[in-house]
């Protein structure tokens, strides 16, 4: 039985800190539907969240506005943190609960209140602001968010597509945002589309 008598003990700050970085540890169980590159398994959300920070490093050159790296890098690390309590809602493939946003908020309100009182007003705004995409950086970080797991199902030749029969119009409709918010990202998520259609991954619209 595991103990936490220890954390009592610690200035108080320190311990709402570690509290908060021991639960979030509970992300890496939340699996998503996206494969990773080398097929073995699918990724979970954490897995996914450093991923699009390196992707927010890398590619940041490309956004259409000037960004952020750092505050996109922040979004990306926290906008799926509320899974751990509201579960993963796929964009393909099941029925997405009508009352997601209201899980979403109250996980929200829950896990970034863990923290003193100073950074959870700080981490919940970046997750407000990701979740609204009115900012050059959220709408980067959004971009980003839907890049990744499309690049990944081409790499694996159709992954989520294929699992649940996407079309092209529907594909489209969920990366729609990335042309907006890096041109050049848009460029290539439609050569990634046009082959994946191609190849017959995704479903032609005719």
């Amino acid at each position: 039985m595991r103990s936490d008598e220890w954390l009592t003990q610690l200035d108080g700050r320190l311990r709402r800190q570690l509290e908060f970085l021991i639960e979030i540890d509970r992300l890496k169980t939340i699996v998503r539907g996206t494969r990773l590159a080398d097929e073995s398994r699918r990724e979970n959300t954490a897995e996914h969240s450093w991923h699009l920070a390196m992707f927010a490093m890398t590619l940041a050159e490309h956004a259409a506005d000037t960004v952020s790296v750092e505050r996109v890098v922040r979004m990306l690390l926290l906008h799926d943190i509320v899974e751990i309590d509201a579960g993963d809602t796929p964009v393909f493939g099941g029925t997405p609960a009508t009352d997601q946003a209201e899980r979403e908020q109250r996980a929200a309100d829950r896990l970034f209140g863990l923290l003193p009182d100073d950074q959870a007003d700080e981490f919940r705004r970046l997750w407000d602001e990701f979740e609204a995409a009115q900012t050059d950086d959220a709408r980067f970080a959004k971009a980003l968010d839907r890049l990744q797991p499309s690049l990944l199902n081409h790499v694996v030749g159709g992954g989520t597509w294929t699992d649940y029969d996407v079309d092209e119009p529907t594909e489209r409709a969920a990366t729609g945002r990335i042309t907006h918010a890096a041109p050049a990202l848009g460029d290539a998520i439609d050569a990634v589309i046009a082959d994946a259609v191609a190849q017959g991954w995704l479903r032609s619209a005719t």
